[in-house]
C-alpha cells in the first residue's frame, strides 16, 4: 500500500522559514518522482515542486522559485521541502505526492497534508 505522510507544517510569520518532510512507503522510492502540491481555501490545487522520475532533476513553480528547495534522502525514502521567505499567500495545506511522469499534474498518490499558515 502506497503511503505518504507529510509533517512539519505550522504557523510562521511572514519572512520566516519552515521545513516540511514526507515519509514514503509501499513503493520503490527511486522508481518514481516525488514532490509537493498545495491547496488554499477557494483556490485551485497548485503543484509547486517535484523531483523528476527519470533524471531526478528538480522543478519549481514560478510562485515559489528561489524561495523553496526540494530534496530527498533516498536511504530514508523521505522528501523535504525547505521553505524560506514565506509569504501570507503561501498559506495552504501542503501535500506530498508520488509523481509518475513529468509535468505539474502527473501524480497518482498523496497523503493527508500538513497545514502551513503564514501571518502578515
Amino acid at each position: 500500500e502506497v503511503q505518504l505522510q507529510a509533517s512539519g507544517g505550522g504557523l510562521v510569520q511572514a519572512g520566516g522559514s519552515l521545513r516540511l518532510s514526507c515519509a514514503a512507503s509501499g513503493f520503490t522510492f527511486t522508481d518514481y518522482g516525488i514532490g509537493w502540491f498545495r491547496q488554499a481555501p477557494r483556490k485551485d490545487r497548485e503543484g509547486i515542486s517535484y523531483i523528476d522520475r527519470s533524471d531526478r532533476s528538480t522543478h519549481y513553480a514560478d510562485s515559489v522559485k528561489d524561495r523553496f528547495t526540494v530534496s530527498s534522502d533516498n536511504a530514508k525514502n523521505t522528501v523535504y521541502l525547505q521553505m524560506n521567505d514565506l509569504r501570507p499567500e503561501d498559506t495552504a495545506v501542503y501535500y506530498c505526492a508520488r509523481w509518475y511522469g513529468p509535468g505539474w499534474y502527473t501524480y497518482d498518490y498523496w497523503g493527508q497534508g500538513t497545514q502551513v499558515t503564514v501571518s502578515s
